[in-house]
């Protein structure tokens, strides 16, 4: 199936940084986006057209990856912005050859990844998932006072369009006639997705300095889409006592394009309210989320089936917040580091952000458009993740996440 336009997700009100390469550009560099044409930075930055950003170091954009420029302080970032935007809206100031359309680049994962932490901030998330799995919706016993969380594998996240091979684990052999179920050792029976923000480290935190939530947004470069694949057999039964491992290491996907905490800021809201007195780092300020749409599309033989909706302003914790806890510990928070959300869910049947809810744990299959019923994943199945801050006016999108499912492979 074709990708859709998203032009109308980067107006010149996104200004959104990614890498890029093509066959005019053969070595990857810092890039934006407006609308379908991608503009190369380095080629803008030889012209001299950000010579009036003092702060911004020389080459900063002819790197492989954006952490040189996401670690500058914010105030760079917003002049750049500024210089870009102006820049942008009037023709002819481009240098020659420095901008080509979407569909001759090729997108690289934007940032070095050194640290990954997948937090769990939906409450509906919780209970659907414990009601699916224990028949008890209660949350983790310390979710209202500190988001929960595990730490992940960096090394096998990638960018949006890499395939995903379906893993070999551990998991408890369903099918046994025995009332103790063995443990075997395959292909995963159980492959799921989650909708999730990853959120992307910029100015990093020392070791054993601490942060605040209120002044976590100096830290915070901007957002992407992110899939945490899961294997729901691996992950259940290597769980207990401990949080997940496998089930989850085998491959994390993410948008090519960062959205900037400046191109969201006019979309800013209320979340949900603390339910009790908090710790001072994790106090948040006002309008703590963003008005963000996330939609989840499943694809089978080029047929396209919606499965969710949901919105990232019911996630009871906020990105500040997950940076504020992980460097409560005396943890460093270093460029690059991309903290997940955990699964994007709302209250309603058609805003659940995994298959584990919404067939409850495999129970009850999903229904596809073409009549085909789903508990869980099909090898070849597309998962298509898409987003927009205020709405589809507003010219500020996330583009899409995308992973196809590939068969294991052979033990």
């Amino acid at each position: 199936m074709t990708s859709p336009d998203y032009s109308s997700h980067f107006s010149i009100a996104n200004i959104p940084f990614g890498v890029a390469s093509s066959k005019n550009h053969s070595d990857p560099q810092c890039v934006t986006r407006l609308e379908n044409q991608v503009i190369f930075l380095a080629d803008l930055q030889q012209s001299g057209l950000f010579a009036g950003v003092n702060s911004l170091p020389r080459g900063v954009f002819n790197k492989e990856t954006l952490n040189e420029y996401a670690a500058l302080p914010k105030s760079t970032h917003q002049e750049l912005r500024k210089v870009l935007q102006e820049v942008l809206r009037t023709p002819g100031q481009l240098p020659e050859n420095s901008t080509e359309d979407i569909g001759t680049v090729t997108l690289h994962l934007p940032v070095s990844v050194g640290g990954f932490t997948d937090f769990s901030c939906s409450l509906h998330h919780v209970r659907n998932a414990g009601r699916a799995i224990l028949n008890d919706e209660s949350p983790p016993p310390g979710f209202f006072n500190f988001p929960i969380g595990y730490n992940g594998r960096a090394s096998t996240i990638v960018v949006s369009g890499t395939p995903i091979v379906r893993p070999n684990g551990h998991f408890f052999d369903k099918t046994a006639t025995s009332e103790k179920k063995p443990i075997i050792y395959g292909p995963s029976r159980a492959m799921d997705w989650e909708l999730e923000v990853g959120v992307i480290v910029g100015q990093g935190v020392p070791r054993l300095q601490g942060l605040n939530a209120k002044d976590a947004d100096e830290n915070i470069f901007g957002f992407v889409i992110l899939n945490d694949w899961s294997a729901r057999d691996i992950q259940g039964c290597e769980m207990v006592p401990l949080g997940p491992l496998n089930g989850k290491a085998f491959g994390t996907s993410i948008s090519p394009w960062v959205i900037t905490l400046d191109a969201l800021s006019p979309f800013k809201t209320v979340g949900p309210k603390a339910e009790v007195a908090l710790a001072s780092h994790l106090e948040d300020v006002a309008e703590p989320s963003y008005a963000i749409d996330m939609k989840v599309e499943l694809i089978v033989r080029d047929q396209m089936t919606t499965v969710s909706e949901s919105k990232v302003q019911d996630l009871h914790w906020s990105g500040r917040q997950m940076c504020a806890h992980l460097a409560s510990i005396g943890a460093d928070l270093q460029t690059g580091d991309i903290l997940g959300t955990g699964t994007v869910s709302g209250p309603n049947e058609g805003s659940l952000g995994c298959l584990l809810e919404i067939t409850k744990a495999g129970k009850e299959p999903l229904t596809l458009i073409d009549g085909s019923k789903r508990h869980f994943l099909q090898d070849w199945d597309l998962v298509r993740m898409t987003a927009v801050a205020g709405g589809p006016a507003s010219g500020v999108g996330f583009g899409e996440c995308v992973g196809q499912l590939q068969p294991a492979k052979e033990l």
